[in-house]
């Protein structure tokens, strides 16, 4: 009713060994008549349903509240957190005990103005509240004015063989319109757009994000927040490493993000 069906097979037949860490991309992932109604129902930058991270590795708006989701919008997130979905997903990776975050921790609408950026990152992995590992992210573009020279390209970077940190980029995805990127987040997984979008003002970089949950191994690394890299010009800026260290804590993020 909702997804092309079709192109989520043939993207997901391709998503195991992809470099650096698995992931496809789907093309015209969402129906048009579904992928048009959520660009048009899209909250404005300057709604006051956002929540504001600000800080120096991120610059974005976001928004996880059920209640002020327009119709076309709650009804997409509730399919894709349904256990149908979850069935359909699992099934097509080989993925067993998939199940969805209902809460959309860290999920939900997305929006980047002019400026806006996301330092490279891995996600938390074990879920704050539900002690599960997150296992997936699934990300959908709904820009269809968007043009590549305003930047936003996702980008996804090996892991540094020596520290924990990001080594050499190897693929960047446009953000275009009702594209959906779907990648592993167990995977030494790092990715972001730390790069200020050149956007021209009334412009965004608007997407949905939903992430996908497995049973937790008791030896799991317990990180329950994102752990930032710096940008390389903010390697030897303590107020930027210190604000690294608070974000990556989960009694400490708020203090580090959020306004």
């Amino acid at each position: 009713m909702f997804i092309r069906d079709d192109a989520l097979a043939a993207a997901c037949a391709h998503f195991k060994g992809q470099k650096p860490f698995d992931h496809c991309v789907v093309e015209n992932f969402f129906e048009d008549e579904v992928a048009s109604k959520l660009e048009s129902e899209f909250p404005a930058f300057d709604s006051k349903i956002w929540l504001e991270y600000n800080n120096p590795l991120e610059m974005k708006r976001t928004c996880n509240d059920w209640n002020v989701f327009p119709p076309m919008t709650y009804k997409v997130f509730a399919f894709m957190n349904s256990e149908a979905f979850c069935q359909r997903l699992g099934g097509l990776l080989g993925i067993a005990d998939l199940t969805p975050d209902p809460g959309l921790n860290g999920g939900g609408l997305h929006s980047h103005k002019t400026g806006g950026k996301l330092n490279t990152h891995l996600d938390y992995n074990i879920h704050p509240k539900l002690g599960q590992r997150r296992k997936l992210n699934l990300i959908v573009y709904l820009n269809s004015r968007w043009r590549p020279e305003w930047g936003g390209q996702l980008g996804l970077w090996a892991q540094n063989p020596t520290v924990r940190c990001p080594g050499s980029l190897i693929r960047s995805v446009d953000p275009s319109f009702n594209r959906a990127i779907l990648f592993d987040t167990t995977q030494n997984s790092w990715h972001g757009l730390p790069a200020p979008l050149r956007c021209p003002q009334g412009e965004a970089r608007q997407s949905i994000a939903i992430y996908y949950l497995v049973p937790a191994a008791a030896d799991e690394d317990p990180r329950g927040k994102a752990l930032f890299a710096p940008t390389p010009e903010q390697e030897s800026d303590p107020e930027v490493m210190d604000i690294i260290r608070r974000r990556a804590d989960v009694a400490l993020a708020p203090s580090a993000y959020r306004s």
